[in-house]
């Protein structure tokens, strides 16, 4: 039997000059684990500060800067590389029966200029950070700010590019690299979610490199693109930024529908309901997607036929979403059900990405959107969507694959009372917000009127719980490196390639080329085991 790819070689440099997607892959796990406490660390003295109504802990100025280190790091360092970056380097080639991705040494690259940019933004950070929230607003950004913005930037920049490559990377992966008999409509709908996700990251990232470009070269040497002022177009940025960071938002989400779509099955024992409309779903998504994005500026001055089309766009959206959500549930209905830890997350996944997306029906209406925008029901809306749906469905697909990529278990006990502690820590956090949002309370001020105190009081206790659910699978995972039970080939008698081979996998992923002569997730209707 072959050495697996942890036993290629164990000096530093062997890690660091690697070419296998799947060390890789661990590479953007241990750089994505450490923003993200970095991240919450931000987080957390916010909702400290948050606590009481007075300025108690920090100032305002400080306030700024740690909500806009906090945005920074976990949309750009975070959200938008994990389930991508991470999962998805480990297991696409596997899924589709390859021994790597179409371009290795760009995979690597990739790697270095996100940890590069990682580096830049935590260097700015370091430096005194920057105070202008992470959607770099002008003219705030460009004329009055005395923080690191062009730092700041810069390395968002380069971790831009780092999308691009890996992206671009996965869409000649998937097109020229199936096992024989891997036709489109037998890929896993994980394969289908990080191939429309890379679609839209080769599409859209270069939109939001360019507006970086133009929004340093504005504030450098006072060029007018911008500023009236100096005869420029106050509104150009908004529609250039969000016309990037609105697909960013399915970025984010769609590869955590592909983590669902693959445990949701495993762990109900039923074939995936309406395969093919949740390919199209995905697609469908990733297409209208680059439609919605003026449903940001429903309260900036844009014409109020433009807003009416963003709003019908946005309701429009909506309704591949639901044909997911639909189809996990009836996947559910009268399976098997076993609720293990990965499966846990799956469902906690769904129903806060439920939550989160009807309340953004809500914010697609344009009268409910002028008293809505900028206050705290904002703030919810995007965080249940961000961090009720894609951390959960990332720490599900960790869970999941965790013994193919380790070879070993995890104690299952300890995954369940995470899952369960991180759904109610969640709920406790973000649910107050749509109330104090409803009723008014802005967002981004570091002090608020003692009416709203007690809710706060309730998301800050619920932040605290969180932290914790969130501490916990870092905890045991680590155990389980040196204690953990050695893991079967599929100890989840699952259905995909990725589970024909050894666990952990050698280093060519198999022994000798798969053959795809099943459909998707075929499961047998009432018995426990996959098909053979």
């Amino acid at each position: 039997m072959a050495a697996s790819y942890l036993e290629e070689g164990y000096s530093l440099g062997s890690w660091l000059t690697t070419s296998d997607h799947k060390r890789i892959a661990l590479l953007y796990f241990a750089a994505i684990t450490a923003f993200f406490f970095i991240g919450g660390a931000a987080a957390t003295i916010i909702r400290l500060e948050l606590a009481t109504a007075p300025d108690e802990l920090v100032s305002a100025d400080t306030y700024n800067r740690l909500f806009t280190a906090h945005g920074v790091i976990m949309v750009w360092l975070f959200l938008i590389p994990s389930i991508p970056s991470a999962l998805g380097n480990f297991l696409m080639p596997m899924m589709i029966g390859a021994r790597d991705l179409a371009f290795p040494r760009l995979n690597l690259a990739s790697w270095y200029l996100y940890v590069g940019g990682g580096l830049m933004i935590i260097t700015a950070l370091v430096l005194g950070g920057v105070d202008t929230g992470w959607t770099f607003y002008t003219p705030y950004s460009t004329l009055f700010s005395n923080s690191h913005v062009v730092l700041t930037l810069a390395g968002v920049f380069v971790v831009g590019f780092s999308s691009i490559l890996t992206g671009l990377n996965f869409i000649v992966t998937v097109h020229t690299m199936r096992a024989p008999g891997l036709t489109w409509f037998r890929l896993p709908l994980f394969v289908w979610a990080n191939y429309a996700t890379s679609l839209i990251l080769v599409l859209a990232t270069p939109v939001l490199a360019m507006t970086l470009v133009l929004l340093a070269i504005e504030r450098i040497f006072q060029v007018g693109i911008f500023d009236p002022a100096l005869g420029g177009d106050p509104l150009l940025f908004q529609h250039l930024f969000w016309f990037y960071s609105h697909p960013a938002v399915y970025i984010m989400v769609l590869p955590a529908m592909g983590v669902a779509s693959e445990i949701i099955p495993c762990f109900a024992r039923r074939r995936i309901f309406g395969y093919r409309f949740m390919a199209y779903a995905i697609l469908g998504i990733a297409v209208i997607g680059f439609l919605v994005w003026g449903h940001h500026m429903f309260v900036s001055g844009q014409a109020v036929y433009a807003s009416l089309a963003f709003s019908l766009l946005s309701f429009l959206v909506a309704i591949p979403s639901a044909i997911k959500v639909f189809n996990w549930t009836a996947t559910l209905y009268k399976g098997s059900i076993t609720l293990s830890a990965p499966m846990l997350y799956a469902l906690g996944f769904v129903g806060l990405f439920t939550i989160g997306g009807v309340t953004g029906l809500y914010l697609a209406s344009l009268a409910l959107d002028v008293h809505l925008t900028d206050t705290y029901f904002v703030v919810a809306h995007f965080h249940y969507i961000m961090v009720g749906g894609s951390v959960m469905a990332y720490l599900g697909g960790v869970h999941f694959w965790w013994p193919k990529i380790s070879g070993r278990m995890y104690p299952e006990m300890w995954g369940r009372a995470a899952a369960v502690l991180i759904f109610f820590g969640f709920n406790l956090t973000f649910f107050p917000q749509y109330l104090v949002g409803a009723q008014g309370m802005p967002r981004r001020y570091h002090a608020y009127p003692e009416e709203f105190e007690l809710l706060n009081a309730l998301s800050s206790a619920g932040a605290s719980i969180l932290a914790v659910g969130y501490l916990l699978p870092l905890v045991y995972l680590a155990w389980s490196l040196f204690y953990g039970a050695r893991a079967e080939r599929n100890p989840w008698q699952a259905s995909g390639l990725e589970w024909q081979t050894a666990s952990p996998p050698p280093k060519d992923n198999f022994d000798s080329e798969p053959l795809a002569v099943r459909e998707p997730y075929d499961y047998w209707l009432t018995g426990d085991e996959a098909r053979p």
